[in-house]
Order: structure tokens, then C-alpha cells, then sequence
């Protein structure tokens, strides 16, 4: 059986780890027996054309796919692609959005055969050895399926036990060059399930309300595997790794015992962390923790069940800047019972924290409960487009904030920090910036150049030189490499040669001599 497994399109803007829900897939796929390929099209251009040489390629019994709701339109035009370049290939779609509304998303999207519901492992378990048996599909819990033009749900089945028996993420399927030029952190989970019920929050439905730890044994053998890949820094995305002192002291401990040189950062509640613990986080190479806080008022943090107070947020705070580590905080725009008032009140206790903060908008995606029962709420959602649900746009009203509104208070947030962007291009080219300021311009011009790089396939384009300018040197193959790409993409000739230079330094490109032709390419 062979399973290729797709990472829809995603905003490199929006900082895309790689996909650790579509490696934990294929991994359980690989578990199950299957032969399985990962076609990345998060770090680069996707077309229906090389989707069919892909296939043809691979020549695939099923494609599975993944999506959030922001990027569920797309997947689901993938799988429209799949199926009329061969109508018999099995498509699969997984994720929290279709967990949430897999019977409706069956009867309207025909090109879909299966959506796994939820933790998927154990279904995929179950289903890769009848992957081609349809009847068979009806025995296995936690799917929904379409079959004959009929829709069968087979309701959810209940959560992994011991996540120390889930495999570890298939990371290396993935095209980890492209991942590492792109430097961004690899995210990783320590554990499962979610005990807190925030009504703008999908978790606790998704993995169950019961913590499931992994072992430290666990997690440090996958942080050993992400650092043998090449990266070098790792996000710890779950919220609740801060729950367990003893665990979080192991893992500590473990990184320092192994020898295991990283930077990381961690997500926490600010209910959870302690000045000993984030002590020896900071001892163990992380620097900076994320904290959820939502809003700056009482009342709204209590509509939204975060169960959290904001005393708790500045000592989580200040204990963070006593460990020397960088706290963060993000706030959401539009949460029910939101007025001028209550935004003012984000806005100057978000500033009084003295860290670096931001702001989303509301998003009620499928599964929440401020989606599910809205009509409870001072809160009115304006749109079905998921394509709009990236948190980037107000799609809510409530009853004394417009959207307009919530529009207009985050732009003069952004602004802000768009002003103080804005000096330092012009410190950049008057010479008056700091070293790091200068640093830090050039490191975004060369990450914009990165995003073309990898969603345009320039590599890939440009690559090939031939033998009369190569003429055996990579040295002059590279320059012509950087030529070519400086006209592709109208960008500084300087920055290009920065990029593409720091590329073959670090390994992420290769430079192979073809019958005295020269070929630069991203390693396997």
C-alpha cells in the first residue's frame, strides 16, 4: 500500500513550522505498514501539474491531506486535483477543521472519500490494511466516509492511553533543507489532552480533556532526532508543558546530561509556571516563553473560562525576566462582551507588562464552543468563508464594537510598530542604525527573498548552468545563480548573493558537477 501524504499550502508569512500533524500522520501510516511519500507544498509552488508528475511518480494508492480551517479550501482543491488525474486513488482529509464537521464536509466536497476525526493514529492503524476494501470502513471507529453516494459517520473513538506508544513524528520525509533555509523554530508536543474549556479553543475537544504526558525518555529522544536533522532551535507548543514541575526538571535535566546544544522557546500558562522551573528552562538553552492572556479584562477572562487572573499574568512575567528569559503575550480581538472600554483596558495593561505583545482576531472556528453556541454570547460571526478565518481580520461584531472598529484599534497597534520599522530602513540607508538594527534589516530582506525562493521553486528554475559558465568552479556557478535570481525576483543583488551564499555555507544548498554541467539544488 502507498499513502502520499500532502502539506497543503500555508502562509510562510505566518511562520510555518514544519508540519508536525502531517508527520505524526505519515509516521502512523509508516507504523501500519504502508510505503509513504510527504508532498510538501508549504515550502513551495504547487501546481496541478506537478501534482500529476508527482503521482506518476509514486504512483500512490491513497492521498491524505491536512488543513486547518484557514487553508481548508485549498486542500480541499488538491484533492479536486487528485481525482481527476485518477479518479481510483483514495483521498483522505484530516485536521481539526473537518474533525468538527466531517458529515457536512463529506455531502458538499465529492472529491473527499474519508476524513479521519481527531487523533487519527489508531484509525490509520486500523484502516491501512483495508484501504482498499470500502466494506470494510464501516467497521472502524473514528472516520467518516463516503461510500456508494452514501455519507456513514462512525462516531469518534476514544484517545491513544499511552502517547509514549504514538510513533515519533516522520520528519525526515519532509524536504528538511528547504525547512532549514527558512529558519524557522520545529515545533514539537510533550503531551495530549487539555483540561481547561476556553470557549475559543478547539484543544480539549480534539485531544480530550485528560492530560496524557509523554515520557522525558520520550521527548528527549525526539528532540535528539529534530537536532540530526540540522535544526537548531525547537518550540514547545503545548501549553500544559508547564504543568508538571518534576517533567519539565527531567527534560531540563536530560537536554543538559545529553550534551543536546539548542535554542529553545516554550508556550505556558502563566498558571502554571514557577520561578525554580523556568530557572532551569533558561539553564537548559530556552529563552523565551509564550503566554496566552486574550484580554486585559477580568470579566471578559472570565466569559472566555481561561481561568486565569491577571495578577498571575505579571508575576508569570516578571518571573520570566528574572530568569533572563523573554516573555511574550498575545491578546484576542473581538471576544464576546467586548466594547471600547474593555480594548483600552487590553491595551494598557498589555503595555504595562514591558514585553513584546500581540494581537489576533477572534476566529470561532468549527468545534468551538463560542461557535456552537453563540447565540449564549454577545456575539455575532459574520462569515463562513474559511478562507477569512486566519486571524487576521475581525469577522465578528459584538454588540458595542463594529468590526470597523476592532479593524482600526489593531492598526494603530500596527503602526506602531511599522513606524519604529520604518526608521530603521531609513537609519539603514543614512548609516545610523545600531549593528543589530542592521542585522536585523538585512535578516528580513533576505527572509523575503527566502519566501520567493521556495513558493516559486527558483532553485529548481535556476539551477542548472551549464558547462561554459560553470566551467568547473562553484564559485562562478553560484554568482550566475545569484544573477539569475536577482532578475527573478528584482531584489538587491547584495542581499541575493547574502541568501544564496549563506545557503551553500550551512549545507542547505548542494552544488553537483553533471557531465561537466553544473546542477545547484536542495539536498534529499
Amino acid at each position: 500500500m502507498r499513502v502520499a501524504i500532502i502539506a497543503a499550502p500555508y502562509p510562510l508569512t505566518e511562520i510555518p513550522s514544519p508540519p508536525l500533524g502531517i508527520t505524526y500522520v505519515a509516521a502512523a501510516f509508516i507504523a501500519a505498514g504502508a510505503e509513504v511519500k510527504i508532498f510538501d507544498y508549504i515550502v513551495s509552488g504547487y501546481s496541478k501539474e506537478k501534482l500529476a508528475n508527482q503521482l506518476a511518480d509514486f504512483q500512490p494508492d491513497a492521498v491524505g491531506i491536512g488543513s486547518v480551517t484557514m487553508n481548508f479550501y485549498e486542500a480541499q482543491r488538491i484533492l479536486q486535483d487528485v481525482k481527476s488525474v485518477d479518479q481510483e486513488i483514495i483521498t483522505m482529509m484530516g485536521g481539526p477543521h473537518v474533525s468538527f464537521c466531517a458529515r457536512q464536509t463529506l455531502k458538499q466536497y465529492p472529491e473527499i472519500d474519508l476524513i479521519f476525526s481527531g487523533e487519527a493514529e489508531d484509525a490509520i492503524r486500523e484502516i491501512t490494511p483495508a484501504l482498499s476494501d470500502k466494506k470494510q470502513w464501516r467497521n472502524i471507529c473514528g472516520i467518516a466516509s463516503r461510500q456508494n453516494g452514501e455519507i456513514i459517520d462512525n462516531g469518534k473513538r476514544g484517545f491513544i492511553a499511552d502517547v509514549d506508544n504514538i510513533p515519533l513524528p516522520a520528519r525526515n520525509l519532509l524536504p528538511v533543507s528547504r525547512y532549514r533555509a527558512l529558519g524557522f523554530p520545529v515545533s514539537i508536543i510533550t503531551g495530549r489532552g487539555c483540561p481547561n474549556a476556553c470557549i475559543f479553543c478547539v484543544g480539549r475537544k480534539m485531544v480530550g480533556s485528560k492530560i496524557r504526558r509523554r515520557k522525558a525518555q520520550n521527548v528527549l529522544d525526539e528532540i535528539e532526532q529534530i537536532i540530526k536533522l540540522g535544526f537548531e532551535r525547537i518550540n514547545i507548543a503545548d501549553d500544559l508543558f508547564a504543568t508538571d514541575k518534576e517533567r519539565v526538571d527531567a527534560i531540563c535535566k536530560g537536554i543538559m546530561a545529553r550534551g543536546l546544544r539548542f535554542s529553545w522557546s516554550a508556550f505556558a500558562r502563566v498558571d502554571t509556571v514557577g520561578q525554580e522551573m523556568l530557572e532551569i528552562m533558561a539553564q537548559a538553552g530556552c529563552d523565551s516563553v509564550s503566554f496566552g492572556v486574550e484580554t486585559g479584562n477580568p470579566e471578559i477572562l472570565k466569559t472566555i473560562k481561561k481561568g486565569i487572573n491577571l495578577e498571575q499574568v505579571r508575576k508569570a512575567v516578571q518571573m520570566c525576566k528574572q530568569a533572563g528569559m523573554i516573555a511574550h503575550a498575545s491578546f484576542i480581538v473581538g471576544l464576546p462582551g467586548e466594547t471600547k472600554e474593555t480594548l483600552a483596558q487590553t491595551e494598557e495593561f498589555a503595555k504595562s507588562l514591558g514585553i513584546v505583545y500581540g494581537y489576533h482576531f477572534l476566529a470561532p472556528f468549527p468545534g468551538t464552543t463560542v461557535r456552537e453556541k453563540v447565540q449564549k454570547y454577545d456575539l455575532q460571526i459574520l462569515t463562513d468563508d474559511w478562507a477569512k478565518y486566519d486571524a487576521n481580520d475581525a469577522i465578528v461584531r459584538t454588540a458595542a464594537v463594529s468590526p470597523e472598529e476592532m479593524r482600526e484599534f489593531v492598526a494603530r497597534f500596527d503602526k506602531e510598530i511599522d513606524d519604529d520599522w520604518q526608521r530603521q530602513l531609513r537609519g539603514y540607508q543614512m548609516g545610523t542604525n545600531t549593528p543589530l538594527e542592521n542585522i536585523q534589516v538585512e535578516g528580513h530582506w533576505c527572509l523575503q527573498l527566502s519566501y520567493q525562493i521556495l513558493k516559486n521553486d527558483l532553485i529548481e528554475k535556476y539551477g542548472f548552468i551549464k558547462s561554459n559558465i560553470f566551467q568547473g568552479s562553484d564559485e562562478k556557478a553560484l554568482q550566475e545563480l545569484c544573477d539569475r535570481i536577482t532578475a527573478a525576483t528584482n531584489t538587491d543583488s547584495a542581499i541575493v548573493k547574502k541568501t544564496i551564499s549563506d545557503y551553500a555555507r550551512k549545507g542547505y544548498l548542494k552544488i553537483t558537477n553533471h557531465n561537466g554541467d553544473c546542477i545547484c539544488s536542495w539536498p534529499e
